[in-house]
This record gives structure tokens, sequence and C-alpha cells, in this order.
């Protein structure tokens, strides 16, 4: 176990890293943007764009930045090693596959309860089977940089750090919050759709005190961004063009989340209350290394 902070340092050094990941990771998105475009209002405007190209570089940025700053202040500053941090655990492999199950079952709770109760639906859209699936495979490998840096960004030194001073329960809820509060600025954006972001971190943080650790919370995060991303849902309020279905969220929102995805309605609600139960007696019953 890592050793304890005062709650100022822990806190101190929480805001810290998230501060500098993300300025670091947005500094350097701005960078490569404006090379790549040629010009400084034209990497604003494709940054802020929803394609797979932003996204991806976004997320590749992050994660650099994430693995720097937990090295620099992690490791170097505050002496946590990979063991504390829990990237070095056993069942890594079978964390993430089991992680990544959990969460693509949550999404499809998720989502099964909006058809069957609020009306959602998929019509046949344009494309083949083979267009579906190159696109569905194109936004899983975008996707998935994203989840490992969002893990390491809120479910790794800060939640260890806080962690350390106010408890394991109490950590995994305050970075939940701060996960949540990080998408306020998402696309349609609803209160019901940041709580439900808030009992997903929940979900998030239980994963990475599972058996696994941070690569069981990689696969959790994952699988449920996967799967509705899969079934061209809105993630988090982002769009994601899937050829050969479009889905329609049905009514009414506050059930089926409306614009904003699955995640702003009441079924993902009681989706993610039941993967929380389930993910606190995982955790409750993991290895203490």
């Amino acid at each position: 176990m890592p050793r304890r902070y005062s709650l100022a340092k822990a806190i101190g050094w929480s805001i810290a890293f998230v501060v500098l990941t993300l300025l670091v990771a947005g500094l350097l998105a701005f960078g490569i943007a404006t090379i790549l475009v040629g010009s400084t209002v034209g990497a604003v405007t494709w940054l802020e764009g929803t394609g797979p190209g932003p996204m991806l570089l976004q997320a590749l940025v992050t994660l650099a930045s994430a693995a720097l700053f937990t090295w620099l202040i992690g490791s170097r500053v505050l002496g946590l090693t990979l063991v504390d941090l829990r990237y070095r655990v056993p069942h890594r492999g079978s964390g993430f596959l089991v992680g990544g199950f959990a969460g693509a079952a949550a999404g499809g709770v998720a989502l099964a309860i909006a058809a069957l109760a609020g009306g959602a639906d998929w019509i046949r859209d344009q494309g083949t089977p083979a267009s579906y699936l190159r696109a569905t495979v194109t936004t899983v490998l975008v996707l998935a940089p994203a989840a490992l840096s969002e893990e390491m960004l809120f479910r790794g030194v800060p939640l260890v750090l806080v962690a350390s001073v106010l408890g394991r329960a109490t950590a995994v809820v305050l970075v939940a919050v701060l996960f949540a509060l990080a998408h306020l600025a998402n696309p349609n954006v609803t209160m019901l759709g940041i709580g439900n972001i808030a009992l997903a971190g929940i979900f998030l943080g239980l994963a990475f005190y599972a058996p696994g650790g941070i690569w069981t919370a990689w696969g959790v995060h994952l699988g449920w961004n996967a799967v509705l991303a899969a079934l061209d849902t809105p993630v988090s309020g982002i769009p994601f063009r899937i050829p050969l279905i479009d889905y329609e969220p049905g009514e009414p929102a506050w059930l089926t989340g409306g614009h904003f995805g699955p995640e702003g309605g009441l079924a993902s609600t009681l989706a993610l209350t039941i993967a929380v139960l389930l993910a606190r007696r995982w955790a409750a019953g993991r290895n203490t290394t």
C-alpha cells in the first residue's frame, strides 16, 4: 500500500496531475494539428470535430501526457510504485477481458431497457455488413486509447492519492464526481447524464480495485463505450457514424437519454446501479495484491 499523505498534499498533487496532464495534452494536440492542417485557425476547427482523426489524436496525446506525469509526479515525486498504482498486478490480461465483458453487458442492459420501456429502436440505414464491420473496428480502435487515457487520468494517481487519505470508498465517489464534471461541455449534456457518468465513474473506480487493477477498469470503460458506439448510439453526447443501422432514441428522453445517448436516461441509471452493486462485491472479494 502507498504511504499516507496529508489531505492537502493528496488533493494538491491530484489537481496538479490532472491539470498538467490536460494542459500538456492540449498543447501537443494543438501543435500537431497545426502542422497537419497548416494553420492555427484550421487546427482549432479540426480539433473541435468529432471524426476519428481528431479524436484519436487527442486520445493519444492525453495518453502520452498521462504516462509522463504518472512517472514524473506519481513515481519520481511521490514515490508511488506500479503496484501502488495498480498497473503491475496479477490477472492483468484476464482483468481486461472480464472488465470488457462487464462494461459491454452493462451497456447492453441499458440499451435493452431503453428499447423495451422507451421505444428506442434501430432502423436499416445505408451500408453493407462489410462497411459496418470496418467502421466498428475503426471506432473501437479510436475508443481504446481514449478509454485508457481517461483511466490513467482519473483512476490512476488521483484515486490512489485520495484513497490513501480518505479511504477507498470516499475516494472512488469523489473521483467519480470529478470524472462526471469533466463531461459538462459534451454535446446535449443533461444533469441526469452527468449523474449517470458519476455512477459510471463509481463503477470504474470499483473495477480499478477488482482483480486486474487499472487494466480491468480500462476493459469496463472500453466495453461500455464500444457497445454503445457499435450500435450507433451517442457516447456521452458524442455521435458516431456507423453504417447499416441508425439508432432512434425513442421517448421520453428522460428514460432513453435522447440525443445525449443512453447515458442521459434512467435506463442507464438502472443498469449502472446494478453494475455498481455487483462491482462492489467484485472489488471486495479481490486478492490483496
